[in-house]
């Protein structure tokens, strides 16, 4: 039999976690990009920091809740089997770090420091990791009884729903208790424009999480003689369904076209490893729409400030993804079969209730408490001085 801690399964699983690591440095980018001058330090510095915070809630906490594993023994049983369990605990901790990266886009330019990082210990350390347990560890038996039910347990494969879904639904609740950048929407209802400080690097912050996102998927294996192409395959093809449907209804604008491959790359995570290439491209296709009809309204219509979009990118393209997965994911549709649309739903339906919930919950905590959103004065000058005491060019003041 195959020993799953192989050496080659620990560099396989090991240079996955690089490159999940890597986009962070897309997710720091592509919002530096799309924040205004004055807020590009605070972009860098949060997720960098967010991501020091998520290691120590998932190394204490989040890891034992999702699969009840600690690291408190010594280090000679932890070096069994090549390092393997180590390993698999970067991997993870790089998804589960993705969370707060994701609700960073959507409150950026507003939002208070401090709290925000300990809002991120409390989703890494427990509002994400319970609904991993849930959906990738058979937590709590839900995924026993949804086999028994409806003939498959809810799936996805590199976490539409699990990371992408719950991490768009936490930011809608955040963005909703912050409220809406101060002047960013006028009395009678009209809207400011803040169009991206610079397009070049947000472009760059897009083409970093594309690139990475092809070890997000693949090597969610996370076993050498488990990977297949097919996930590399549908991956692509979601990339340009979503770049071409999101340029042509986003009218060539450069925000839309640089999100679109990332709408369609979120999208197909759930179902990168069931699913034909062609559905994969329709996958895509429909989550580019998604994210530019639905940023557009919570922009202009419904006056959501949610600045890079978090929740029509990761929140809706996430739920489509999962119930998209029960859809193409049947062999009538050129899938593989072993999903079931009932699971996929009651599956999506369920990481979204408890992401709304725990995030609602959190940040509203914090803001009855502590305050989540920066003075008006220190949103006018900017998080950068502000916070930081820097900005990101030398021709402006420190304070």
């Amino acid at each position: 039999m195959h020993d799953p801690h192989t050496p080659a399964d620990v560099l396989f699983i090991l240079l996955g976690a690089i490159m999940i690591l890597a986009m962070h440095a897309g997710f720091a980018f592509l919002e530096l990009g799309t924040v205004r001058q004055k807020n590009q330090v605070n972009a860098l510095v949060k997720i960098l920091v967010d991501f020091a915070v998520s290691t120590l809630a998932y190394f204490f906490i989040g890891y034992g809740v999702a699969y009840g594993v600690h690291f408190f023994s010594g280090a000679q049983q932890l070096a069994q089997h090549n390092g393997y369990g180590l390993t698999r605990f970067f991997f993870m901790l790089t998804f589960a770090a993705a969370v707060p990266a994701i609700v960073s886009g959507g409150i950026a330019e507003r939002a208070r420091f401090m709290p925000q990082l300990a809002a991120t210990f409390c989703i890494v350390g427990f509002i994400y990791p319970f609904f991993e347990g849930i959906a990738w560890n058979g937590g709590f038996g839900i995924q026993g009884w949804l086999r028994a039910h409806f003939g498959a347990e809810f799936h996805d494969f590199a976490g539409s729903v699990v990371v992408h879904a719950v991490g768009g639904w936490i930011a809608l609740m955040a963005v909703l208790q912050l409220g809406a950048r101060r002047g960013h929407y006028a009395r009678d209802g009209g809207v400011k424009a803040h169009p991206p400080s610079s397009i070049p690097f947000l472009a760059l912050g897009a083409w970093i999480l594309i690139v990475g996102w092809f070890g997000f998927n693949v090597m969610s294996a996370q076993q050498l003689d488990r990977i297949t192409g097919l996930v590399a395959m549908n991956s692509l093809m979601a990339m340009v369904g979503g770049t071409l449907s999101a340029t042509v209804m986003g009218r060539n604008d450069p925000g839309f076209a640089h999100n679109g491959p990332l709408a369609g790359l979120v999208a197909i995570c759930a179902g990168s490893d069931v699913v034909h290439p062609l559905a994969a491209l329709a996958i895509g296709a429909v989550a580019g729409v998604l994210f530019v009809q639905f940023f557009t309204r919570m922009q202009n219509r419904w006056k959501i400030d949610d600045v890079l979009g978090v929740w029509p990118l990761h929140g809706l393209c996430g739920t489509w993804g999962g119930i998209a997965c029960g859809l193409f994911g049947n062999q009538a549709l050129g899938g593989l079969g072993g999903v079931s649309i009932a699971s996929q739903l009651i599956g999506t339906l369920l990481g979204i209730a408890l992401a709304a919930l725990g995030g609602f919950a959190v940040y509203g905590l914090l803001r009855k408490t502590v305050g989540i959103r920066l003075s008006q004065e220190d949103e006018f000058v900017g998080a950068d001085l502000a916070i930081h005491r820097i900005g990101a060019v030398p021709d402006v003041a420190r304070l």
